[in-house]
């Protein structure tokens, strides 16, 4: 069994960054909790626990804490950004105290290459910090920074569901890399294979873009979901 734990950042009276009538604390836990949905819908033997599932305080100390206790395989913790309003982009942190051949390293560069194929978003880079939640936390640990809340070019993709919908589907697919997770008898996969070397296709409805998938099947479902509503329907390939 697979233990995630999946922390979005601030909650409660901690807004986190703020920008275009939109505040970060609500924006990371809409992200985790479409994880937590995808994970739990489509994936065998993966057990997600989150350091909230509503808008709650919650101390740094209380998520290390609840993740070490629990015996977490992974923590994952999701954010957004804010500075000046002309920065932009995507990056990711672990903790500055681990070198780049260690363990958390190596799943660090799984997950960017998987959410940076999908998230459209300028890649600034693989970081490290002194973060608390990736210091005082005893598995493996990483941070991601999804776009800027107070870029508008960034904000216009953070209002999006659809955009946030494969943002978490790339945190999803970098899970399934890095610790070879197996689709559930039930999930979208319906035995076709997900390899990590074929190709992803965005499927885009009436000019907004549903999901970004590497499964056949996936794909398929995509489009049968949609197929009565929409008036059309495009699939763009995107990774050779």
């Amino acid at each position: 069994m697979f233990k995630l734990y999946l922390d979005p950042g601030h909650g409660g009276s901690d807004t986190g960054a703020t920008g275009n009538g939109m505040q970060e604390k609500d924006i990371v836990l809409d992200i985790a909790l479409r994880i937590r949905n995808i994970l739990n819908s489509e994936y065998a033997n993966v057990d997600v626990r989150m350091s909230r599932t509503t808008d709650t305080d919650v101390t740094l100390a209380q998520r290390s804490s609840d993740a070490n206790s629990w015996g977490a395989d992974y923590f994952l913790s999701i954010h957004v950004n804010g500075l000046d309003g002309t920065a932009q982009g995507y990056e990711d942190f672990i903790y500055d105290g681990l070198s780049d051949t260690s363990q958390t390293a190596q799943y660090r560069d799984i997950m960017h290459e998987e959410i940076t194929k999908v998230n459209e978003l300028v890649n600034r880079g693989k970081k490290k910090a002194n973060f608390h939640v990736l210091r005082e936390t005893t598995m493996s640990a990483l941070l991601t920074e999804n776009g800027f809340i107070d870029n508008d070019e960034d904000a216009a993709k953070l209002s999006d569901p659809n955009w946030l919908q494969t943002v978490a589907r790339g945190h999803v697919n970098g899970l399934e890399r890095a610790f070879n997770l197996e689709r559930s008898e039930n999930g979208d996969n319906n035995g076709d294979d997900d390899n990590e070397n074929d190709p992803i296709y965005r499927v885009i409805v009436d000019g907004t873009q549903e999901g970004a998938y590497r499964v056949r099947q996936n794909i398929l479902n995509a489009v049968d979901r949609n197929l009565d509503s929409a008036n059309e329907i495009l699939i763009q390939r995107i990774k050779d």
